[in-house]
């Protein structure tokens, strides 16, 4: 049987039309479907109706978590029906109803809070607020803030650029700042905050993980994928295991199986035990099904190609997926 953090998943059906598009990184309003027979910028409801666009939960469209440094631009594809000229915006923070900062033009593009911390957006027009619900924002610590070894008394290791070069590609930007009240926030659908964590035994409080959006895509894509293999009209619950997720250079030098690159480091991959035939138990017969999973995932998005590799020679079966952009394959 699975461990205790195992859980049950069942795949949803997703759908959304598409009446703007808010792509903030890249600093514009792109009107894609206007509503018929209106002017997109002349609509003026009661209320501000926005919702995050299907885009915005991934390929998978179970995505849950946007992510971006302090002060830096954010990617997050919105509908909005209604007049965008007095559109405003701020961000809440998550578990509070008062918004942070000054208000601003929406038309502008979205900048990300200067705190790291985990926040919802509000729009505002004509004393009218909105909450975007489904879609959180965390906004990271950058990786600058980490002082040698350790990251606000979070004993990390060391990354190849910290000494030298920070932008040095080998390491994380940043990192998402955790903690106790924070384990539970969904990052997509089936995935939470704890679920990353890296696994060390330390004490100190907030933790520190690295976390590839593009992953959490690609690994809800791969359940879903397995999902669907019942043989009659609707999926069938899955049950699956995180066996590990991210690790800290210093305790991946502890893991005697990993390699010193190993991607767990860059918050990219994950070593997932599935239960994909559903008997009740993890063996290498479930690993086949989520290898096939993942050769389906990786041909239908190329973007999202990576390593696999099958474990299955320690007692304990499960499959290493990541999203490093090259594709590799191992067993273990």
């Amino acid at each position: 049987m699975i461990g205790r953090a195992s859980r049950r998943i069942a795949r949803r059906p997703r759908h959304a039309t598409v009446v703007i598009s808010l792509l903030a990184a890249l600093g514009y309003i792109a009107f894609l479907r206007p509503a018929a027979g209106l002017g997109a910028r002349s609509v003026r409801l009661s209320a501000v109706v926005a919702r995050p666009a299907a885009d915005a939960f991934g390929r998978s469209g179970q995505v849950r978590m946007r992510f971006a440094l302090p002060l830096e631009p954010v990617d997050y594809p919105l509908e909005v029906q209604t007049g965008l000229e007095d559109l405003r915006y701020s961000w809440v923070p998550v578990n509070d109803t008062i918004a942070i900062g000054e208000e601003r033009l929406l038309l502008d593009g979205l900048t990300a809070p200067g705190r790291p911390g985990f926040y919802r957006l509000e729009l505002s027009v004509d004393q009218e607020r909105k909450t975007v619900d489904g879609l959180s924002l965390a906004v990271l610590v950058p990786r600058s803030e980490k002082k040698g070894s350790t990251l606000n008394g979070y004993r990390m290791g060391f990354y190849r650029g910290d000494r030298a070069r920070p932008s040095d590609p080998e390491a994380p930007v940043g990192f998402v700042e955790i903690d106790t009240a924070h384990v539970l926030l969904p990052v997509s659908q089936h995935f939470r905050l704890g679920d990353f964590i890296t696994r060390d035994n330390q004490s100190t409080w907030p933790r520190y993980v690295a976390l590839d959006p593009r992953l959490l895509d690609k690994v809800e894509l791969v359940l879903a994928e397995i999902s669907t293999w019942t043989g009659g009209p609707t999926p069938a619950d899955l049950t699956f295991d995180v066996r590990s997720a991210f690790r800290t250079p210093l305790h991946n030098r502890l893991v005697p199986t990993a390699a010193r690159d190993s991607r767990h480091q860059l918050g990219d991959a994950i070593d997932l035990a599935v239960d994909a035939n559903r008997d009740g138990r993890v063996n290498s017969r479930d690993t086949r099904l989520v290898g096939m999973a993942v050769e389906i995932v990786e041909r239908q998005h190329p973007d999202l190609v990576g390593g696999m590799g099958i474990y299955t020679r320690t007692g304990l079966s499960y499959v290493h997926i990541d999203a490093r952009g090259a594709r590799v394959r191992w067993r273990g």
